[in-house]
């Protein structure tokens, strides 16, 4: 359930399978313009006068997505991606462009088939290495900035991710999952040929983690190698059966390339036994020499030097290192505490001449999402939640004191070269991420891309307002709220209150694809969101409340903001429903053994029964850490917590959606809900993915979630049709 933010029945001709067959909605061709009933009324009442009309799940689609800003070494472009989904081929691909910092018509720089994404300046900013499908699998390639083709720079058979280029030098570092018993790329594509071709379908599995979030891992690990940008065979930098860099949570880049190109940085865990990153998130930063790269290339069987760790003494997790541009320090995000994930997200720097740690973000409350270095190589400019925003911050390291730069919701975070420029991508629930730039003593914000500005235009979008309702011991809960387009206070409209996952999340004034609000609006909701007890942005105290306390605090929250919502003069209290993934599809779980004050729910990758879960869920450190240890140990909270322990109070219709790759809250979960509801009589559907994970990520069946999850809200918050003639 962690991570959760954003990320089927098959599409290849077959039948979509359905369970019940259940008319929900307006008639097929409203559904098709992607208008519910409520929305049909609302513009019939209006006599549709306004010039603006709501959002449709087509619209959702051609919204261009911007993500990855770039700064060239000299500060005068940005490189970033531009993501465009095409519905008809259900793919999404992306390309890269180019905008000046100063302002201007954008360029367009990678063409062609496959999708190219995470684009790197070369040192002297006349080309740039990027990772591309063409050819039908991801590897590295490089484009000169002024014209001309690409051309391939790596062709592993585990292929290639995750690009960068050593800011004065010829080496680029990336990462390729492989088997750690191949010496070279030919044992590995032997490998993969033979399980291709073998009748036998099957896995021998005798360790944990054997799979992640929505991947088999097959016996394979995530390896950092070296690669020389004039080409040559690339060099695996951890060779070994563990992961490095390892996954976790939070950080953007797991490794890192000291500016001369002499030496890497990477995060692994290298617990013993190996099963223990299962349930351990005890990651620690190493350095390896690139000694014997010469000129960029490897040498002729040169050896890779033993690798160092340089965060032994922390039992927490010590991830996402970057150097500084003078190559004096690494600095990278630490938490204190093995176990949880959830812990505060601290900066320190490490002190490549006196191997000292220092910390520069002591007695701030928020968690370090993401930072960035400042030319002088003393000032960090960095990310982290404030309430439902994501302010600009800064620190230094003479000088480690925090101070806020820019108020609202940034990401992708970079610094010009001239020390005095901020690149980033901003939104807001009714904006999609752009690029912007603004000095960095703060100030007015200047927006370098406009691609969705057209689409906006055409578009009715109520930005978020801001409410606080009483909570849990006392405190003070926020909640967004997003109003219907050509929203009529004199009206009676339904309500929806969407629930998010983490549960250590937050609902954020920021666009989203899986659970955007907009598009519910558009149908007639007034949409609530909640940041309970848990949610980020609020102080490390209030993120740990909820931990041992899933159906406590946080319900209480929710009920509490479900009150304001029914008073609120403009919705009906007959007409509510509830939403929610993961955390969130917990929670509704959750509320429909404790409460039948809602009138429809929607339970999305929703855990069900604890005990269970623990069993078929692969990150273990997460329920041992929040359910109080084992589950078969005295004193745990996983019966006292589960929602299987009250499906016979369930009376709430409701609507379950899981997909067969998620391993973070396996179907299991769903399946026995769906089984109990269906043996109890209570009106229920199940939506099940075969070929989605945690996340909805195809475009076809993102619009079969949307139909399904609209329709079945529609049918039982909406009112009923008018019949023609009366």
């Amino acid at each position: 359930m962690s991570g959760d933010d954003e990320r089927l029945p098959r599409l290849d001709g077959r039948p979509v399978r359905q369970g019940h067959r259940l008319s929900i909605g307006p008639p097929a061709r409203w559904r098709e313009a992607g208008l519910g009933l409520g929305a049909l009324l609302l513009m019939a009442s209006a006599g549709w006068a306004q010039s603006k009309r709501p959002i449709t799940f087509e619209d959702l689609m051609k919204v261009e997505r911007i993500t990855d800003p770039q700064v060239s070494p000299d500060g005068k472009w940005v490189a970033y991606v531009v993501s465009r989904v095409d519905l008809a081929q259900n793919r999404t691909a992306g390309h890269i462009w180019l905008v000046p910092v100063d302002g201007g018509e954008p360029r367009q720089l990678t063409r062609g088939e496959g999708s190219d994404r995470r684009p790197r300046w070369s040192p002297d900013g006349r080309e740039i290495a990027f990772i591309s499908t063409r050819g039908g699998k991801s590897q590295i390639w490089i484009i000169p900035v002024g014209g001309g083709e690409a051309r391939q720079l790596t062709n592993l058979s585990t292929e290639a991710d995750g690009v960068t280029w050593a800011a004065r030098g010829s080496v680029l570092l990336f990462t390729s999952q492989v088997f750690p018993d191949c010496a070279d790329d030919d044992c590995n594509r032997k490998r993969l040929e033979e399980a291709e071709k073998s009748p036998v379908k099957a896995r021998v599995i005798s360790e944990l983690l054997f799979r992640h979030w929505d991947t088999w891992r097959d016996g394979k690990y995530t390896h950092l190698w070296a690669v020389s940008a004039q080409g040559g065979a690339p060099r695996d930098l951890t060779p070994g059966a563990y992961d490095a860099p390892t996954f976790f949570l939070g950080a953007p880049d797991g490794y890192a390339i000291s500016p001369d190109g002499t030496e890497a940085c990477y995060t692994s865990n290298r617990a013993v036994p190996p099963s223990a990153v299962a349930w351990t998130t005890n990651n620690d930063l190493y350095v390896v020499s690139l000694a014997g790269m010469d000129g960029g290339r490897p040498s002729s069987g040169a050896a890779i030097g033993p690798a160092k760790d340089i965060t032994s003494d922390n039992p927490g997790s010590d991830a996402s290192p970057a150097y500084s541009p003078n190559g004096r320090y690494i600095a990278y995000t630490s938490q204190a505490r093995n176990g949880y994930e959830s812990d505060l997200f601290r900066l320190r720097v490490y002190d490549r001449q006196t191997g000292q740690i220092k910390e520069l973000t002591r007695g701030f409350d928020q968690w370090v999402l993401s930072f960035a270095w400042a030319p002088d190589s003393d000032t960090l400019y960095f990310i982290a939640p404030e309430r439902a925003e994501q302010p600009i911050f800064t620190t230094s390291v003479s000088h480690p004191r925090v101070r806020k730069v820019l108020d609202g919701h940034f990401d992708d975070l970079s610094v010009a070269a001239d020390g005095q420029t901020l690149v980033f991508t901003r939104t807001t629930l009714a904006q999609p991420a752009e690029v912007y730039r603004a000095p960095v003593a703060g100030g007015g914000l200047t927006a370098l891309t406009h691609a969705n500005d057209s689409l906006l235009g055409q578009l009715d979008l109520d930005p978020a307002e801001f409410v606080t309702t009483p909570g849990a011991g006392g405190a003070e809960i926020q909640s967004l709220i997003v109003k219907p387009p050509a929203f009529d206070p004199r009206r009676k409209y339904p309500g929806l209150m969407l629930i998010h996952g983490g549960p250590q999340g937050a609902w954020d004034d920021a666009w989203g694809y899986r659970w955007n609000a907009p598009m519910f609006a558009s149908h007639g909701y007034v949409v609530m969101m909640t940041n309970f007890h848990g949610s980020i942005g609020y102080g490390q105290k209030f993120v740990e409340s909820i931990s041992g306390d899933w159906g406590g605090a946080p319900y209480e929250d929710l009920m509490k903001a479900a009150d304001y919502l029914e008073r609120l003069p403009y919705v009906d209290p007959s007409r509510i429903g509830a939403a929610g993934a993961s955390f969130g599809g917990y929670m509704i779980d959750w509320i429909a053994g404790h409460t039948r004050r809602f009138k429809a729910l929607v339970s999305h990758d929703g855990v069900y029964d604890n005990r269970s879960m623990y069993g078929e869920t692969e990150e273990l450190w997460f329920p041992e850490h929040e359910l109080g240890g084992l589950p078969w140990q005295k004193g745990s909270l996983y019966e006292k917590w589960s929602p299987s322990n009250f499906v016979a109070d369930i009376q709430t219709p409701m609507l379950l959606i899981e997909g067969a790759l998620d391993f973070r809250v396996p179907p299991g979960q769903a399946f026995q809900l769906f089984t109990a509801l269906e043996r109890r009589g209570v009106p229920a559907k199940l939506l099940y993915f075969e070929r989605e994970g945690h996340w909805v990520n195809q475009p076809q069946d993102s619009r079969l979630w949307y139909q399904t999850v609209l329709g079945w809200l529609d049918h039982y918050l909406q009112p009923p049709a008018v019949p023609s003639g009366r």
